[in-house]
């Protein structure tokens, strides 16, 4: 019988393990077992049979911040949330949100030999149309307009929105924006997202969102913002105008473009169709702090009885929680080498029996998603008479699953593709995904093909952090693409 391939490299394997160790500097990188490098070398074998980056799978294990450490959010806001998401994932309803004439203003102008760099701000939509769902500091909207002293071509502008971890605009302006502006003569305008950079909560952690709600807000502010922006550079006669982001970002800017009525270029690079995926089986959802979410789910009635109530999306590709998710799941933990405490974290009940408790609860589940929604003027509470009767809610088998399909439910209800207008011309959509990305999971999801047909998909060797490390040419030469393919097929629309 032949060997797997990743067998007839162990040795060098564990000759790198042994080398990373002498040399880390800190060892709380490492798992502290007798078994260190035999656990790796698994690690490795596993990412090899799942088909996803090593790299992305080791560059999680060295993050240590956890997301939503504050839970899913209040429930008030999440209905809030849901309501405005109905009229948002519209475009008809939505056409007159943001006037034409909404004010936008320049504070600070940079010179530099090839281009000029614009700071400016506005208030961002949001808080007019769903006032206090923003945190006070990221209210402002804030960004940087990066225009060439000498156009080569037209006056063309791309707007940049930001991915996971991207504060204030250095990175971006370094590596898309200065770029472009040699190669191509085009201008970009670089968006701070909410909870990013000067918008940042000060109770926020770094980069990690506080709650799962954090998330669906961030989403609608950048839908209207990018409205106001692309409305505000027509009437500074800019074109052709188009959008693109990386990562998070790349989603971000695929939700603003289904929102625009006209035809516009849009560029999303390792982004895919819907934000749950991300969550409940790529390696980031190593980082949810499930501990909070089940403690939440299992205490709060509310969002058992009465959130799941709201949930609009229930395409074919939700609420997966049979034995394919249960195995994503469980394939993960392993793949991350998880410890016996880790697992304690991410909910270890749900693997002592348990199964047609889990299975209830799914039945549940869709026949609440399929009801229709009531109101959320009082939030009652699951009785608590007793520390023991809240410890048995909280340690039920079923409990992690749930909480997964729950975690599912509200992604998609607020960021899956589905929920929202089909972009005026798809052929103007090229997408950059990476085959062995291990942060956006592709498997068990509704493809952007299916939902956006006619959209372009182009293939990268490797993950996720190769990528954006290493393929930032290929970003750009996909935006130049797209930008030229409008200006062929609408010459004249501006």
């Amino acid at each position: 019988m032949t060997s797997p391939p990743w067998k007839e490299n162990e040795q060098t394997v564990r000759t790198v393990v042994a080398r990373t160790r002498r040399t880390a500097a800190d060892s709380a990188l490492f798992e502290e077992r007798s078994t260190d490098v035999v656990c790796t070398v698994e690690y490795y074998a596993r990412c090899w049979s799942m088909g996803v980056s090593r790299l992305d799978v080791f560059y999680r294990r060295l993050l240590l911040t956890k997301l939503f450490i504050g839970g899913w959010g209040k429930p008030e806001d999440l209905k809030r949330i849901f309501e405005f998401r109905k009229i948002i994932g519209d475009r008809e309803k939505c056409k007159y949100l943001v006037p034409e004439d909404y004010p936008v203003y320049i504070n600070k102008t940079e010179e530099h030999a090839d281009c000029q760099i614009h700071d400016g701000f506005f208030i961002s939509p949001l808080e007019h149309l769903v006032p206090g769902i923003l945190p006070p500091e990221a209210v402002k909207a804030r960004f940087q307009f990066i225009v060439p002293k000498r156009w080569k071509k037209n006056r063309p502008v791309c707007i940049h929105l930001a991915g996971t971890g991207d504060h204030f605009f250095w990175r971006r302006r370094t590596l898309m924006a200065r770029p472009m502006i040699k190669e191509a003569g085009m201008a970009s305008l670089l968006l701070e997202n909410p909870y990013y950079g000067y918008r940042k909560p000060k109770d926020q952690l770094r980069s990690s969102l506080k709650n799962v709600s954090d998330l669906f807000v961030m989403g609608g502010a950048l839908i209207l913002e990018s409205t106001v922006l692309l409305r505000w550079l027509e009437r500074e006669g800019y074109w052709p105008l188009g959008m693109t982001g990386i990562s998070m970002g790349g989603y971000m800017a695929s939700l603003a473009v289904t929102n625009w009525p006209k035809p516009i270029p849009l560029i999303p690079c390792l982004s895919w169709s819907t934000a749950s995926s991300v969550f409940t089986t790529g390696v980031l959802s190593k980082a949810v702090n499930w501990t909070e979410l089940e403690k939440q789910y299992a205490i709060n009635s509310v969002y058992e009885e009465e959130i799941m109530k709201l949930l609009g999306y229930c395409g074919a590709d939700s609420f997966k929680m049979g034995p394919e998710l249960v195995r994503n799941a469980d394939s993960l933990e392993h793949l991350l080498c998880l410890s016996g405490d880790d697992r304690e974290s991410v909910g270890p009940k749900c693997r002592t029996g348990g199964e047609a408790e889990a299975g209830d609860g799914v039945h549940q589940f869709l026949s609440a998603v399929n009801g229709r929604g009531t109101s959320l003027d009082t939030l009652p509470r699951r009785p608590q008479t007793n520390n023991t009767m809240d410890s048995a809610k909280c340690c039920r088998p079923s409990l992690h699953r749930e909480s997964i399909s729950f975690m599912k439910g509200v992604m998609d209800e607020c960021t899956h593709m589905a929920n929202f207008s089909v972009p005026v011309d798809t052929s103007l959509i090229i997408v950059v995904q990476a085959k062995e990305d291990a942060y956006i999971p592709r498997t068990g999801v509704l493809s952007l093909q299916e939902i956006w047909p006619g959209c372009e998909v182009r293939y990268l060797n490797g993950g996720h952090i190769s990528a954006y490390l290493f393929k930032q040419n290929i970003f750009r030469q996909a935006i130049y693409d797209g930008f030229n393919r409008f200006c062929l097929k609408y010459p004249n629309l501006h």
